[in-house]
């Protein structure tokens, strides 16, 4: 067992000693910090996880994919505009419970205006529930990506992104192998009504649970370094969140947060909602969120390495980003100039799985394309949790990484709405996403041995030498 992993089993022993012994093992399980990241990652799982599975239909199960599209845009330009400077200080005061709360009842309402859709074809009500989603989905992620990245030692950060993805996105792979069972038979290119009936409750339950969430000061985590009340105003965290922004480190992350969700709108509604059938895109669903979770267990297990510190891990994980975003998206470019060529035929939605002669490559593809996906937003949030163990400061870079991510998804869903050749579409993502892991290379190579002590308490972590964990706790 690692000196840090003993010092947690202490602070965990004192605990259950101490000032809460006289509780129940069940409140010392819902307590723990790995009670409350499965718990926040089963409220992902319904939420965002099933919102996943109707995006990876393609025009969330709609023939006509201009709407969801235009309420893709309407979301991300809500999350860009309120994650950051809104929600961020807002979870500083409240904490995730009530963040949970504001945010989750927004997810049943967006599946609930395309169940609408189906019977009225109002359009407007789609959008208008998507720009509500986006203000929702800023406090679920916000209140999400500070539990992640914070409540776990810092040698244990990369198994906690990694257990976290693989639960939230069995939700987009269980939703989408409903919608494949849903719609089996159908010919009419449209998922029926069952489809986001079922999503819908189980939206409405991943809200609910958000009621278990429990304080960040009830948690017990030895390294967690909260924030007391005494300093909770509205004036110091904004000076704190400017502070933290303004950071050179994080100022080289922007591109790579920018660049995180850009091929989302090409992938679902070229690769996905153009290429294959509606039941062939129900599965592909379910292959494209299944691969997210190998591939955020194959990037948790490289950032936490064992046998290498820290800097050494940050360095050969983006060097894994770089060369398999190359093949993939090689591969991808291949595939676009087959795609153009049926497109100009007017060729599309005609692939169905069991013709393996046409679907096999294409099928691969997307499933590589959301591996890549888990690798890269992985491999964001391990950079996030690398830089603070504060909740508040974590939920601040939390917030400028949903801003930028939203404002680039913003765009490209944007340039698909407005029907640019898909090959322009494949480029710029290609482009941006290559792009900006070069931008991010001097953050990665001044990733320090340790959080501690707290960047946003005016103490560079360069300037402090490595020491041991107890030494850390203590301080």
């Amino acid at each position: 067992m690692s000196q840090e992993a003993r010092v947690e089993d202490e602070v965990d022993a004192m605990s259950n000693g101490g000032q809460h012994g006289n509780r129940s093992i069940m409140y010392h399980l819902y307590t723990h910090r790995w009670g409350q990241i499965l718990l926040i990652s089963f409220i992902c799982f319904c939420c965002p996880g099933m919102y996943n599975a109707l995006t990876g239909l393609g025009g969330a199960g709609q023939v006509d994919q201009t709407v969801a599209a235009n309420a893709a845009v309407a979301m991300l330009a809500a999350t860009a505009a309120t994650a950051l400077f809104v929600v961020g200080p807002i979870f500083d005061r409240v904490g995730p419970r009530a963040c949970l709360l504001l945010g989750g009842w927004t997810y049943p309402l967006y599946s609930g205006s395309l169940l609408c859709f189906n019977f009225t074809s109002n359009g407007t009500f789609v959008i208008v529930s998507g720009a509500i989603l986006g203000v929702g989905t800023s406090f679920i992620w916000v209140a999400q990506g500070a539990i992640m990245t914070t409540y776990v030692s810092e040698s244990q950060k990369g198994r906690a992104i990694a257990i976290f993805w693989i639960i939230f996105n069995l939700g987009g792979g269980v939703g989408s192998l409903a919608s494949f069972g849903f719609n089996f038979h159908s010919k009419s290119g449209t998922v029926s009504n069952g489809t986001y009936i079922a999503l819908l409750i189980l939206m409405a339950i991943g809200w609910l649970l958000g009621l278990l969430i429990c304080s960040p000061s009830a948690v017990r985590a030895p390294q967690l370094l909260t924030t007391p009340e005494s300093e909770k105003n509205w004036r110091q965290t904004m000076r704190l969140s400017l502070r933290t922004i303004s950071d050179w480190r994080v100022l080289c992350l922007l591109p790579l947060f920018f660049s995180a969700n850009v091929f989302y709108s090409y992938q679902q509604n070229v690769v996905n909602g153009l290429t294959f059938d509606i039941r062939t895109r129900s599965l592909n669903g379910a292959l494209y969120w299944i691969a997210q979770m190998f591939g955020g267990l194959l990037i948790g297990l490289i950032l936490d390495m064992p046998g290498l510190d820290r800097r050494i891990r940050a360095r050969i994980a983006w060097l894994f980003l770089f060369v398999t975003g190359m093949a993939i998206w090689g591969g991808g470019y291949a595939f676009q100039k087959w795609s153009s060529h049926r497109l100009a035929q007017g060729i599309k939605q005609n692939v169905d799985y069991s013709d393996g002669h046409t679907s096999v490559g294409p099928m691969f593809l997307y499933i590589f394309y959301g591996a890549y996906d888990a690798f890269w937003q992985s491999f964001c949030y391990w950079l996030v949790g690398a830089r603070s163990n504060t909740p508040a400061v974590t939920a601040i870079l939390v917030g400028a990484y949903k801003t930028f991510q939203s404002a680039g998804g913003a765009m490209a869903w944007r340039i698909n709405a407005l029907e640019k050749p898909a090959m322009t579409q494949f480029t710029m993502d290609w482009a941006l996403c290559m792009g900006s892991l070069v931008i991010a290379i001097p953050t990665v190579l001044a990733v320090t041995l340790t959080s501690d002590p707290d960047p946003s308490e005016g103490k560079d972590p360069e300037d402090s030498e490595e020491k041991p964990r107890s030494e850390v706790t203590k301080a």
